[in-house]
Parts: C-alpha cells; sequence; structure tokens
C-alpha cells in the first residue's frame, strides 16, 4: 500500500495497535494543525482511531456539527471509544439535505477563519462530511478525506453525490482499499492518493478483547420504552439463542413505503428471530406508513444501542441484515454473513468475497438469503492490517510539515 512516487511507513513500522509511539512526537509550537469534522456515529468511529494516532505529532481541533441528532448515543459513543469532548458542538441536527448541509458549511467557514488550521479532515460520505469539504476547499487548509474512493454507482444515493463531490474538492484522499484507488485513477485522481486500509478496522480491533463481556441482552430495550418498563420475556438471548440481526435507516428505504413493506415482510417471514435496533427514522416511517404493528408482531423491535453492545449483537447473530456500509464491513471483520438490503455497495470486496449477498427491498430473496446465509471458507485480506491510522498519522505529519 502506498501512493506512487512517496514514501509511507509499512505496515510492520507501526504499532499493530495503530497507536503512535513517543519517538514521533514533536513539540507543541511546532505541531500542525489540523481541524476534523465529525457529524454521525460512523465517524465517531473512524475518528476514534486516527484521533488517538495524531496525538503527539499533530495538534487537532474537533468539530461536532450534530447532524446525529441523539445527543444521549453520541455521548454513549465517545464515551465507549474514549474520545475527547469536541471542540466545538455545531448542533444542527436533523434538516432537509440543503439546509443541513448549508448550516454545517456556514459554521465551519467560520471555525477555519478562526482556528487557521493547516488541514481540514472530514470522514466518509454524509453531509457533513460534504459541507466541511466546500467550506475547506474555497479557503487555505488542506483538505484531507479519509475513506475516499468508494463509489456503489448509485447516484440517487445522498452519500454518493457527497463521496464524489468531496474527492474532487480534496487535496488528500486516504484510500481504504486497492478498488477504492484504481476508482479514483479512472477518475482523474492521482494525485495525493494513498491507500492505507480503512480505520474502522483498527478500532474494532482495539475495542475487540471488550466483545466478550457485558449484558449485552439486559441492554435492549424495546423501541418506544425505556429501561425502566422492563422487557419482554421472550426476547432472544444473543449467545445462547439463534437469531439474526438487522438494520434499516437508509432514506431510500424508510421513505419508500413499497420498499418498506417489503423488508417488514421478508423479515417478519424468517424462522428465526429477528432483532433490529430502531433508528428514529425507522420507527417514524413504520408508524407513517400503518407497518408498526406487522413489524412489532414479527420483528423484535428495540431502542438503538451503543458501539459496542451493537458489535456484541454482531458476533452472536447467524446472519446480519442490513443497508448499513459500516455494517457490511464489520460483519465481515467479525466473520458474520450478511446480506444488503440494497441493490448497490460501496464495500464490493465483500461482495467479491462471498461474505455479502445485496438483495434489494424483495421479501422473497431477502428470506432466501437469510436462510441459505453460511460462513465461507475462506475471507481475503482487503482493507489493511489494522494500520491504517498510524499510516494517516505519518503521511499527513510529513505532507503538512515537509522538515520532519
Amino acid at each position: 500500500m502506498g501512493e506512487s512516487g512517496e514514501s509511507v511507513p509499512a505496515d510492520d513500522s507501526v504499532p499493530a495497535n495503530g497507536s503512535v509511539s513517543a519517538d514521533h512526537s514533536a513539540p507543541a509550537d511546532e505541531r500542525p494543525h489540523v481541524l476534523t469534522v465529525v457529524g454521525a456515529r460512523p465517524q465517531f468511529v473512524k475518528a476514534a482511531a486516527v484521533s488517538r494516532a495524531l496525538q503527539d505529532r499533530i495538534d487537532e481541533t474537533v468539530v461536532h456539527t450534530g447532524q446525529h441528532y441523539d445527543a444521549e448515543l453520541s455521548a454513549v459513543f465517545f464515551d465507549e471509544l474514549s474520545l475527547d469532548e469536541p471542540d466545538y458542538h455545531l448542533d444542527v441536527g436533523s434538516d432537509t439535505h440543503a439546509a443541513q448541509t448549508a448550516a454545517v458549511m456556514v459554521e465551519i467557514e467560520r471555525l477555519v477563519d478562526a482556528e487557521e488550521p493547516d488541514a481540514v479532515l472530514v470522514y466518509g460520505d454524509t453531509n457533513s462530511t460534504l459541507a466541511g469539504a466546500l467550506a475547506a476547499a474555497k479557503r487555505e487548509p488542506t483538505l484531507v478525506h479519509v475513506e475516499a474512493g468508494l463509489r456503489s454507482g448509485d447516484r440517487s444515493m445522498p452519500e454518493e453525490v457527497n463521496r464524489i463531490c468531496t474527492d474532487h474538492c480534496a487535496d488528500v484522499h486516504y484510500a481504504p482499499s486497492e478498488h477504492a484507488v484504481a476508482t479514483l485513477e479512472r477518475e482523474g485522481i492521482t494525485d495525493g492518493v494513498v491507500d492505507v486500509g480503512d480505520v474502522m478496522y483498527d478500532t474494532l480491533l482495539q475495542v475487540r478483547d471488550r466483545l466478550t463481556g457485558g449484558d449485552v441482552a439486559g441492554a435492549l430495550v424495546p423501541a418506544g420504552e425505556t429501561p425502566s418498563d422492563g422487557h419482554p420475556a421472550d426476547r432472544p438471548t444473543p449467545g445462547d439463542d439463534s437469531f439474526v440481526l438487522a438494520t434499516v435507516h437508509r432514506a431510500a428505504n424508510t421513505d419508500d413505503p413499497d420498499r418498506l413493506g417489503s423488508i417488514v415482510e421478508g423479515l417478519s417471514a424468517l424462522a428465526r428471530p429477528v432483532v433490529l435496533p430502531a433508528h428514529p427514522r425507522t420507527v417514524d416511517a413504520l408508524h407513517r406508513e400503518g407497518l408498526w404493528e406487522r413489524a412489532t408482531d414479527g420483528i423484535e423491535l428495540v431502542e438503538p444501542v451503543g458501539y459496542l453492545d451493537f458489535l456484541r449483537l454482531l458476533v452472536a447473530a447467524d446472519c446480519v441484515a442490513t443497508d448499513s456500509g459500516g455494517v457490511q464491513k464489520e460483519a465481515f471483520y467479525l466473520d458474520t454473513p450478511c446480506v444488503t438490503l440494497r441493490e448497490t455497495t460501496e464495500w464490493v470486496e465483500t461482495v467479491e468475497a462471498g461474505w455479502n449477498r445485496l438483495v434489494g427491498a424483495d421479501a422473497d430473496r431477502i428470506v432466501e438469503a437469510i436462510e441459505s446465509a453460511e460462513r465461507p471458507a475462506t475471507k481475503p485480506d482487503r482493507y489493511g492490517s489494522g494500520t491504517a491510522a498510524a499510516r494517516i498519522a505519518a503521511d499527513l505529519r510529513r505532507r503538512l510539515d515537509p522538515t520532519t
């Protein structure tokens, strides 16, 4: 892995846990300054690895846009991942794509002018990503995109538009795979491209030893209730019972009554219990479309859970059905077969390796894919060895401070 014509530390030159040793530290007044933009739960997971690797090399100012509007669950993620409190919290909340992006852009532009960072770092493909990219592209800082080069081929997805625009604005592109690097090259982006691996894998490796503990069954609260309301006696107990884990949150599924209804029918028809931590958008859609009763009859709808509890569920599940890009990867890393409730995916390597099947929102295909899901005999290494964050920190320090 690396960028043509430029050196990047080899995987064996950084610690296995992705941390950065004290030998690479620099006096505070000599360090470059990066402004990092996060706003949704997957970005917290990515930042957990990168922010840790930046310590002692690069000063970091973290901006939480508040795009993920569940403040309590955001706090759980920050606590579980040992993230410092953000330096700024914008509290933009939920809104239309245009309004949300515009609100973040205005605030990021103000902070760039006030903080005068050497670089602005954005993750993934959210509205916060695009807003940070557009604000930085019109100012002096170097724009850095972590998780560059991903494409699903479906421009009806807002995330796809965000990815493309961000990549074509960015100065530095940290790609998670060879496929992502090739995608950027096809689009004419070759400067500043480095294949570092997937930072989410770094974070997962850092917490993996913690996945065997904790009462995950006790943490499952029926959707719409609180822990004090009690729990149904017949809830599946992860680790003891066979069950399927599911997540549904993308607007393409929740805002289309036919697709949502078909997904509910497919999951409800399974022979095994289904546990679905319900995104607020999904809960609203089920009520709006008159599907709540059918869903709760056939699916164990529970309140959203924290990062560690979700991974514990994913480890214990026979299979996961999801429309989330991040969950597709986490299932791959944790050896759980995945059925994706979309027609396309940006994580094409998981499909090519046989660990992920794309079934869309067809009820019959959902049932068939889940009931026949099994673990392939092999799993190729497609996203690095868990040292992506350390590679980013070393490369970025070199770019921002050529004297090092």
